[in-house]
């Protein structure tokens, strides 16, 4: 599938700030799965510094903007041709050992509830692949996808006794529920070309490393795998880790942020 891709974030400052220096995750990963034909990063006004390929594989680059500014926009613009691998990441480069995700965050930490959650789920699996798949269906029904119950500051553990969440926070939590059995589980963003289904400003989704398969991509607030309707942009061990855009600003006074997505087949 052909997927064209318009994403607009702008940051509004109620009084002129000095500078605004960001770092970027904001570029389709590179695997079997999509490829990226057109692709385009643009901030008015902006100095471009350091790009690199982190451990995990992500494209990265930092982005400065020196004022008086009272705004900064970031817009992505793109098509990706995209293949349904039945969400295993084929061809992926990366020097990250999967170990280094069993490692926990605030979000990610595991409660006595989690855990109880995975062992139940996962008790007549014959298979790690199965296993994977039951945890991910029992994250699905134990977090019903309710906007507004929970914000950014949620963490896996309070979600599931709230019982609502949104795919942040089922991300969080089948990450922690899964590295209580010790498998390696990582946070997911990217986009999702949707209609009638769970798709926010941008997506997020887990992979979990699969003996024999490698990382293969659950999204619990979809009930499915990855397939040709999702982008892969980066990864990390929570959502503050993996995030698009991450910055700091000098000056004084507030922010408001808005950001538009717009995520298309090609043909239509």
């Amino acid at each position: 599938m052909r997927l064209n891709v318009t994403h607009k974030t702008t940051y509004r400052f109620d009084q002129p700030i000095r500078r605004v220096v960001q770092s970027l995750r904001l570029w389709p990963s590179e695997f079997e799965g999509q490829i990226a034909t057109e692709w385009n990063v643009d901030i008015p006004g902006s100095v471009r510094g350091s790009a690199f390929r982190n451990g995990a594989g992500d494209w990265i680059e930092t982005s400065t903007v020196t004022g008086p500014i009272d705004e900064v926009m970031v817009t992505v613009t793109g098509t990706v041709e995209t293949t349904d691998l039945s969400g295993v990441l084929r061809g992926h480069r990366e020097r990250v050992p999967p170990e280094a995700y069993l490692r926990t965050t605030r979000f990610t930490r595991p409660d006595t509830a989690l855990a109880k959650l995975a062992e139940g789920a996962t008790k007549g699996a014959d298979s790690p692949l199965k296993a994977a798949h039951d945890l991910a269906n029992a994250i699905r029904d134990a977090i019903a996808y309710t906007p507004g119950e929970t914000d950014s500051h949620t963490t896996a553990s309070e979600a599931l006794a709230k019982g609502a969440g949104v795919c942040q926070d089922h991300t969080h939590a089948l990450i922690a529920a899964a590295q209580t059995l010790e498998i390696p589980a990582r946070y997911v963003v990217g986009y999702l070309h949707a209609e009638g289904s769970i798709a926010e400003a941008s997506h997020a989704w887990a992979e979990l490393w699969v003996e024999g398969l490698g990382w293969v991509g659950f999204d619990p607030a979809n009930g499915v795998s990855p397939d040709e309707n999702y982008i892969r942009i980066g990864s990390g061990l929570d959502s503050v880790d993996a995030a698009l855009i991450r910055g700091v600003s000098q000056g004084a006074g507030s922010e408001e942020l808005d950001v538009d997505v717009q995520v298309s087949a090609a043909d239509q």
